[in-house]
């Protein structure tokens, strides 16, 4: 076995900030300078550098220093098959969708494009900070064969599958009910539980599968209990009416996928920014769960997810937070917390009761305040509990895989170096108050730049480049 070690200043959770409204460093952990110690890719030792360090006197130790390291960001919603066509110009949903996205997904059959694609999609997402992805493919089964191909020789943790639509697309990329069958089941047999490689049924949304296809994902799921269940849900009015027009019987959006016994834990429903409070207590009562994709919700002009809504301790719903990369137009998680602080300053703004008295809920609106802790939350151990893999990725618990990230928060666009200064002198974090507050600078002004290194599973997988960490090494020592 091959033990190594990290010594750094360490922030991660044992518990959901927003149950601790208040004292929401209660649910952090922080550890200024604290030894990770790692056997195979497990963590098999953490806490103070004192305690730990003599227990393991001769093991190899990498020492980060002037970074705080953060479990590795989880990403609960992104297209891999759309990394080329980031950028293009938004429309909504349907139409980009047609415009844009149907084309440029096709080919990705080619199984060279869909190879260098993932290359370019795996160095992106590193680069960011991420280090597990829930993501969907194409209707190619080239696509999902490459992404998971990827994801193993980088030894990744990953949730994706074949992903379905017979109806609403053009003819030269719709699948047939009977090949998406076959197809995932193959892909299942191939992938599912090999390695880190985790597999999810997947109907791209219920307005592009038949009820034919809906059968077949069913039929997938009784088959395969433990696989996942990755869709989207209730992301633009104009899809809504098409969902309900399609199936009459029932009554909302997620209706059609409790007809068709998808909703359950493992069950991930991408946007849900339209969803009724009753939808909501049901994704609470069945243990499923949403994901919020703030930039693309905007980018395309979906609408404001009620972040103060999915987090009501009466009816909690599990969560994760995605890019919805391409419809979302960054790769970073950092990104995504910037957009989703704002989306929910103006819920919490709508709520606060200085708009409509009526529509004042002084609880709902606090919610939706996104604090260092709540973020760094929702993109580690809540993004794990989000997508039923916390016994395996999200915080520095022993037992867990060692994905982390080692955050520079002196590092971003001019102006961040001057937030960091006003904090702790300008030096280390010496508190998890500290802490937060220059993970919120990061959220806020950062971006890329601020991530120094990405681990997965004790390696190495990510390095900024030497320039750039030369540069904001005059942060450190003047003299250089």
């Amino acid at each position: 076995m091959t033990t190594k070690a990290i010594r750094g200043t360490f922030f991660d959770f044992t518990d959901d900030p927003w149950k601790h409204v208040g004292d929401e460093e209660s649910s952090a952990r922080f550890v200024s300078d604290g030894l990770l110690v790692i056997d195979d890719g497990i963590i098999v030792a953490f806490g103070d550098f004192d305690e730990v360090g003599p227990l393991y006197p001769d093991v190899s130790t990498t020492h980060i220093e002037h970074r705080i390291i953060t479990p590795g960001f989880i990403d609960g919603h992104i297209h891999f098959p759309q990394t080329r066509v980031l950028g293009a110009f938004g429309l909504q949903l349907l139409p980009w969708l047609q415009k844009w996205v149907f084309p440029e997904e096709a080919r990705y059959a080619d199984r060279e494009y869909a190879r260098d694609g993932a290359v370019r999609f795996f160095d992106n997402i590193l680069a960011s900070g991420t280090t597990t992805v829930q993501a969907f493919t194409s209707t190619a089964p080239v696509c999902t064969e490459e992404f998971f191909e990827e994801a193993t020789r980088r030894n990744m943790r990953v949730i994706s599958g074949l992903t379905g639509i017979d109806q609403n697309a053009p003819d030269y990329f719709a699948d047939t009910p009977e090949s998406f069958y076959s197809n995932s089941t193959a892909l299942i047999e191939k992938y599912h539980n090999v390695g880190r490689n985790l597999y999810a049924v997947t109907p791209r949304f219920a307005f592009g599968s038949s009820p034919e296809q809906m059968q077949k994902c069913e039929q997938l799921k009784a088959e395969h209990p433990d696989v996942w269940v990755n869709t989207h849900i209730s992301e633009n009015p104009h899809e809504i009416r098409g969902v309900l027009a399609l199936h009459p019987e029932c009554d909302d959006y997620l209706g059609v996928y409790e007809k068709y016994n998808l909703v359950g834990p493992k069950f991930s429903g991408g946007h849900a920014v339209w969803l009724s409070d009753d939808e909501f207590k049901r994704i609470h009562d069945s243990d499923a769960s949403v994901t919020f994709c703030p930039h693309s919700n905007l980018f395309l002009g979906s609408g404001l997810f009620r972040l103060g809504k999915a987090t009501d301790p009466d009816m909690r719903v599990r969560m994760s937070f995605g890019t919805d990369m391409g419809g979302g137009n960054r790769f970073g998680m950092l990104a995504v917390l910037d957009g989703a602080y704002k989306v929910g300053m103006i819920n919490n703004t709508v709520l606060d009761g200085s708009i409509d008295p009526s529509r004042m809920n002084a609880a709902e609106s606090e919610r939706n305040k996104l604090s260092a802790f709540r973020a760094f939350y929702s993109i580690t151990l809540g993004g794990a509990e989000g997508l039923y893999i916390d016994d395996k990725v999200g915080s520095f618990d022993i037992g867990k895989e060692a994905d982390f990230v080692a955050l520079d928060w002196k590092a971003g666009p001019p102006g961040s170096d001057w937030h960091a200064e006003l904090i702790a002198d300008g030096g280390d974090p010496v508190t998890v108050d500290d802490a937060a507050n220059m993970l919120f600078g990061v959220m806020i002004v950062g971006d890329e730049r601020a991530v120094a290194e990405t681990w997965v599973m004790g390696e190495k997988a990510y390095q900024r480049a030497d320039a750039v960490a030369s540069t904001f090494a005059r942060h450190f020592d003047p003299a250089l």
